[in-house]
């Protein structure tokens, strides 16, 4: 059938046909062996014109192992034929150690297809497709093929699945009738249906930019607001001789800080007991006792005001105030390990406000009124219960308690965000990341415990945030970066790349592409995925549902996969309008 080769360029042979042959195969992408004396060559037919055949080079056996890419080019004089049987499962594939099914190679009459796990799940993965190509259920079947593989028994795996709108629950909710070892958890935002658990995540273990995230901070002066609100929160939370000292510090600080302000002296005692209602302790409070020379009054009997406009009091209260003003707390920090719920951030906030004078600075003004509208926003809103919860738990207990409940482990834990916005289910998805990132950061053994985060319509949530936000902070990029080392790996699913965090798909190593047709996002896959040709992109664009393009560090060269339906299916397909449609 091949004659021989014509010529060869940088990365492709022309290789003419015999003529008076007739073809018995489809050439078109089939696989082709170069071989010489030296080399074996692996190419793909790609193009079929007037009895000429490119062929473009895929990789090289080296003793009977394809490595992909090609540095040596064969000799003018190689010899040309199809790949056979036997070969087939260099370029697909073995059922071997290591390895597990994904699909069928629909070139080569549904032989089966297999990724190295190690290079898959070690590295970040995208999976990309137009809405209905086959994205979900391509996800679902790969859980399913990995936990169905006795081999690998997954015991220890620890997945969590971003769920904008609930698809998976059906796919994977009976996890564990593939094995009883394997159990599935369901977090969810929509407390009506009364399936899975209520997502609830504790908001003492939010840090300063987690804040600055849900307050939607937009100036770089509210964050110092924030940072101070938070050191409060902490303080006012915590309990014994020195925090309590450092208290009245603050408080008696605050107050002395008010009445050498200009206000008048009714302002004054507004701010001041405004202090009070959100910090006070036993030497500070409305009913405290003040002792005088021979008299004894009430705090709030302090601040009577005089036929001249002042307090009666002023000279016993800046005594008393200074006996509780101590410089060596200016540099005290809390342990940062202390109970307090979102009603207590706004005390604290509100504290900050008033006696650092941040209301009272006509620069400062509107950026702090604004926060203080979107904190008490959030405490009177329905989002607040996501951060009810009511005792104390640390980093690690949290971390523990969403993957093992009553001895019982969870391999896969699915969240749902399908009855919140955009905006608070994309901050809910940074702060679960960061605290997975602290948490597999903080391991004394690197990358002991693997995390999978598995983002579902990853486009609207790990994007370029760099052109929308001044403040706050991308954590995908950050994980993106440094994750893998630490064993907490990404995996993207998505419609629309092109919308996407340029440095997170640039971190992916492994890709599956369904069809995807939009002209911007074809463009972008172009520029932005490594190791991607024009002809790998052009074949995309006509496969069937539920058929991808595969190609990365798993697999030995750029395949096409057709993937089994999960079983079950997940909650993805379109609504049957001809049954809907019908009177009953």
């Amino acid at each position: 059938m091949f004659d021989r080769i014509v010529y060869i360029s940088d990365q492709v042979a022309h290789v003419s046909l015999k003529k008076d042959v007739p073809l018995t195969i489809n050439l078109m992408n089939l696989h082709v062996i170069f071989e010489d004396k030296d080399k074996k060559i692996l190419g793909e037919v790609d193009d079929l014109n007037e009895g000429i055949v490119k062929v473009r080079f895929l990789g090289e056996f080296i003793n009977g192992t394809l490595f992909g890419g090609v540095i040596r080019k064969p000799s003018l004089d190689a010899s040309i034929r199809v790949i056979n049987q036997e070969e087939i499962p260099t370029i697909v594939g073995n059922d071997g150690e290591g390895s597990m099914l994904l699909g069928v190679s629909p070139f080569y009459n549904d032989h089966p297809v297999y990724l190295d796990v190690n290079d898959f799940f070690s590295n970040h993965f995208a999976i990309f497709g137009n809405s209905g190509s086959g994205k979900s259920c391509g996800i679902a079947r790969i859980i399913q093929n990995m936990f169905s593989d006795m081999r690998l028994f997954p015991y220890r795996a620890n997945m969590l699945i971003f769920d904008s709108s609930g698809e998976y629950y059906n796919a994977l909710k009976d996890l564990n009738q593939i094995n009883p070892n394997y159990h599935y958890k369901f977090y969810t935002t929509n407390e009506v249906d009364k399936i899975g658990e209520p997502l609830r995540l504790p908001i003492w273990l939010l840090n300063v930019n987690d804040l600055a995230l849900l307050l939607s901070a937009t100036e770089h002066s509210q964050l110092p607001i924030i940072e101070r609100m938070l050191k409060l929160a902490h303080v006012f939370a915590e309990t014994g001789s020195e925090s309590d000292q450092y208290k009245n510090h603050l408080i008696a600080k605050a107050i002395m800080t008010i009445l050498y302000t200009n206000q008048t002296a009714p302002n004054k005692r507004n701010e001041i007991f405004s202090i009070l209602a959100s910090c006070s302790t036993n030497e500070f409070n409305l009913e405290a006792p003040i002792q005088g020379i021979g008299y004894v009054r009430k705090f709030r009997e302090c601040f009577l005001i005089d036929s001249n406009g002042q307090f009666t009091e002023s000279v016993l209260m800046t005594e008393y105030l200074s006996k509780f003003i101590d410089d060596k707390f200016d540099d005290y920090e809390p342990e940062g390990k202390s109970f307090y719920t979102l009603p207590d951030l706004e005390k604290a906030l509100n504290f900050t406000l008033i006696s650092e004078g941040w209301l009272r600075n006509e620069n400062t003004y509107g950026d702090a009124v604004t926060i203080r509208v979107r904190l008490h926003s959030l405490i009177t809103g329905s989002y607040a219960k996501y951060f009810q919860v009511d005792n104390y738990i640390d980093l690690d207990q949290y971390i523990s308690s969403l993957l093992i409940n009553q001895g019982q482990k969870y391999q896969i834990v699915n969240i749902n965000l399908d009855d919140v916005d955009d905006d608070f289910a994309k901050t809910i998805t940074k702060i679960y990341t960061r605290l997975l990132f602290e948490f597999t950061k903080g391991l004394k053994n690197r990358a002991s415990i693997p995390f999978h985060i598995l983002v579902e319509e990853a486009h609207r949530y790990i994007q370029n945030d760099r052109d929308q936000y001044l403040i706050g902070y991308n954590i995908f990029d950050r994980v993106a970066k440094e994750g893998r080392k630490y064993g907490l790996i990404l995996g993207l699913i998505s419609q629309r790349p092109v919308e996407l965090s340029d440095t997170v798909i640039s971190q992916c190593s492994n890709f599956l592409i369904f069809k995807m047709n939009h002209p911007t996002d074809v463009e972008y896959i172009k520029k932005m995925v490594p190791n991607i040709s024009e002809e790998i992109v052009e074949k995309q664009k006509s496969l069937q549902s539920g058929t991808c393009l595969a190609f990365g560090r798993a697999f030995k060269i750029p395949l096409i996969v057709k993937m089994q339906m999960p079983n079950p299916a997940p909650s993805s397909g379109n609504c049957n309008v001809v049954t809907t449609w019908k009177a009953s």
